[in-house]
């Protein structure tokens, strides 16, 4: 049961780095969900900035150490994202793109605001 929990939490830690990602865009059909990305985004930032640790990767770890696994080694980004999905010395352009990402979903937010659509 601990593996499918492990791996349960995986895809749902997955699911929060796309919604960090992506989240804003959402706003735009559904503008009061720019609140919940809010704290999403900070969040994001304030785990990889600051030692934090993601109550995702300490949930994910819990369930490795009842498999008799060891923690996963350096996080989460670590792990399934930095040399898989693509090169840790591409980490700073990633970075940029998913600045610029936000920034531009946030953009559309303000200006249906703008438009007068209610948040």
């Amino acid at each position: 049961m601990a593996g499918l929990l492990a791996t349960a939490t995986m895809v749902v830690h997955f699911l929060a780095l796309v919604y960090i990602g992506f989240g804003g865009f959402l706003a735009w059909k559904w503008p009061k969900t720019i609140f919940l990305h809010i704290f999403f985004a900070a969040w994001g930032v304030l785990v990889n900035l600051a030692p934090i640790d993601c109550p995702l990767t300490d949930l994910e770890n819990h369930f490795r150490r009842q498999q008799g696994l060891e923690d996963l080694p350096g996080g989460f980004n670590e792990h399934y994202i930095y040399g898989t999905l693509f090169p840790e010395s591409m980490l700073p352009v990633v970075a940029v793109v998913a600045v610029l990402v936000l920034v531009v979903s946030y953009a559309g937010v303000y200006a249906r605001f703008r438009k007068g659509v209610k948040v």
